[in-house]
């Protein structure tokens, strides 16, 4: 192409916008990548630098002028309105637009090969990660690099319909194959909360848990996470409840671990929960000898009062530890207070009566078999790491999928919760582990994990109701401060506006698919950490499967399309019209009904 025929020239500069006028839009597009809104073009100056900028929107405009022989003439002018992205200067591309010399000396369309360039000399082969193309040319692969994308945490944002599923399983594959040598599985370790079960297909091979497998003992729970399931907080004992509740598990444990010297209520140590709900029975129907106060009234062998009057010496003597150690054994049966001298103990005017009520019923129900369940108490704490990590020695995997959509929506926050922190965890002991074998570690953590949150918005809201607390609280943290531990997050949503902006706010790496709700385009906008223009108002018009890439993992801002997945996720859209045109099909209903029962 011959730089004399395009007939270009820049007519005025913004801060984040060049305005260029063309007058033969036909020359103009002889270069290799026809012209579109998101095609690149190329602006040099006198000093042998070139703006790399994007294309924002066109314009025509008609000018009145005269020909060589004065007659009237319509002269048709186009305007190109294009954000800076950045120089070229000496064969290296460096961000940001406004060094360029003033005039700049011409315009053209910048070529593929400049493109490829661009992206291609931005990142060290050993840190490149592909998973898209330029939208405007496919032939423009598109490299991120995968340290700085994996160990900062993502966000993939989109409206129902814009290809969320697919990107995320796409990254996922693509990472899982990657290899630097000849071995069968690569060190990476991926986590991922299904809410709606559709990631099984993309990934065969991974570590599956749901509800009828998944092990996450009560005993693991932490202080918040056990009161939110089992202690009502509207009721007006609750305070009592608590505190009856905190000194009962503190004391199972220490009972439970006689070798441990340091036992508090949040140590993820065994208790019984059982022998807890025993504690909590003889508690709310306790009596006492009224005239001697730790004198219980157990009924037993020893003692008879019930046709008499009780003496000074009636009912059991016990200290205070020695009577929660006896009420751990068994549900016991006390004598009434119909006896003058037999008065009620300091938890039987009720002020327990409903916290038994809704203990008993949470830990015998079956849906809650996986926290409160017989199996729960023959695993160990070795054993729940592994399987939740993928490494279980029957089935190792990259990818452990925990399906929550059969988890009943009430602990759905605290299953979450529990699971997220115990990776936290995992990533901050492992690095104090690392860090007192050889104090001169420089890596933290040698099999860091990615955490990848499904419709993040469900359990990470903006909301400050207690039912999401336990896991806003535990993903917040990791948002803060997991990147030390080498647990980092991958959020994805269709309504970022709901995400807690303090999780939403930490992301680094940004995949902003098609998002039609204008709530959520302004909210990613607004955290967004790269002044795009309008660039970012295309997010309403992406096609499925294209997406504002942006982040400190990518050279420049890109509108790209990303490579479909080996395997679907089973989210594809249901075909409504086909199937409805089709024969009435019968439905087997005790089938579901036995399936929904189960």
């Amino acid at each position: 192409m011959a730089q004399e025929n395009i007939n270009a020239q820049v007519i005025a500069v913004f801060p984040n916008k060049v305005r260029i006028v063309i007058e033969n839009l036909e020359d103009f597009k002889i270069a290799e990548e026809s012209l579109k809104v998101g095609s690149y073009l190329k602006i040099e100056d006198n000093e042998n630098a070139s703006l790399i900028a994007i294309i924002e929107n066109f314009q025509i405009f008609l000018r009145e002028t005269k020909d060589m022989d004065g007659n009237p003439v319509t002269v048709r002018e186009h305007i190109i309105e294009a954000n800076p992205l950045g120089i070229i200067k000496d064969g290296k591309f460096t961000r940001g637009g406004d060094s360029i010399a003033i005039p700049p000396k011409s315009v053209m369309p910048a070529t593929v090969e400049e493109i490829k360039k661009i992206y291609e000399q931005s990142i060290n082969s050993k840190e490149t990660f592909v998973f898209s193309s330029l939208s405007s040319n496919h032939s423009i692969r598109i490299p991120v690099n995968g340290n700085k994308f994996f160990n900062k945490h993502i966000a993939v944002v989109g409206s129902t319909g814009s290809g969320k599923s697919h990107t995320l399983s796409t990254i996922i594959q693509k990472a899982v194959a990657e290899k630097s040598g000849d071995f069968s599985l690569n060190n990476s370790h991926i986590i991922i909360f299904d809410i709606h079960s559709e990631y099984k297909s993309a990934f065969p091979d991974a570590n599956y848990l749901d509800i009828s497998n998944l092990i996450l003992p009560y005993w693991l729970l932490n202080s918040e996470e056990l009161e939110e399931i089992l202690l009502d907080t509207g009721e007006r004992d609750n305070y009592n409840q608590s505190s009856v509740f905190r000194k009962l598990v503190t004391k199972n444990k220490k009972m439970h671990n006689p070798s441990l010297s340091k036992v508090f209520y949040d140590t993820p140590l065994y208790f019984d929960i059982v022998e807890i709900q025993n504690a909590l029975f003889n508690l709310k129907s306790e009596t006492k000898n009224s005239k001697t106060s730790n004198r219980y009234m157990i009924k037993d062998d020893s003692y008879d009062c019930s046709n008499s009057s009780t003496t000074i010496d009636t009912g059991i003597l016990l200290t205070e530890d020695e009577k929660i150690l006896k009420y751990f054994e068994k549900e016991h049966q006390f004598y009434p207070t119909k006896n003058q001298n037999i008065t009620k103990g300091d938890y039987a005017e009720g002020t327990l009566d409903k916290f038994y009520a809704r203990f008993q019923e949470k830990v015998k129900q079956d849906r809650l078999s996986f926290l409160f369940g017989e199996s729960t108490k023959g695993t160990t704490f070795e054993e729940i790491i592994k399987n939740i990590l993928g490494y279980s020695s029957d089935n190792r995997s990259n990818v452990t999928i925990i399906d929550l959509s059969g988890v009943p929506f009430e602990v759905l926050s605290i299953t979450v919760s529990l699971i997220s922190r115990l990776i936290f965890d995992y990533g901050y002991f492992y690095k104090r582990l690392r860090c007192s074998k050889d104090p001169n570690e420089k890596i933290n953590n040698d099999t860091p994990i990615l955490l990848v949150y499904e419709e993040a918005h469900k359990y990470a809201p903006v909301s400050d109701l207690v039912k999401y607390r336990s896991s806003k609280k535990s993903i917040e943290r990791i948002a803060k401060e997991g990147r030390k531990y080498g647990v980092t997050l991958l959020l994805a949503s269709q309504r970022p506006s709901e995400i807690s902006e303090t999780i939403f706010s930490q992301c680094n790496n940004f995949i902003a698919m098609r998002l039609t709700n204008p709530n959520d385009q302004n909210y990613v906008k607004k955290l967004l950490p790269d002044t795009l223009g309008n660039l970012i108002d295309k997010m309403p018009s992406l096609k499925a499967g294209e997406a504002l890439l942006i982040g400190e993992s990518i050279i420049l801002p890109s509108i790209v399309q990303i490579d479909p997945c080996d395997s679907p996720p089973s989210s594809n859209d249901i075909p409504y019209w086909e199937l409805w045109k089709e024969e009435w099909k019968d439905l087997n209903l005790d089938e579901i009904k036995k399936e929904w029962y189960k």
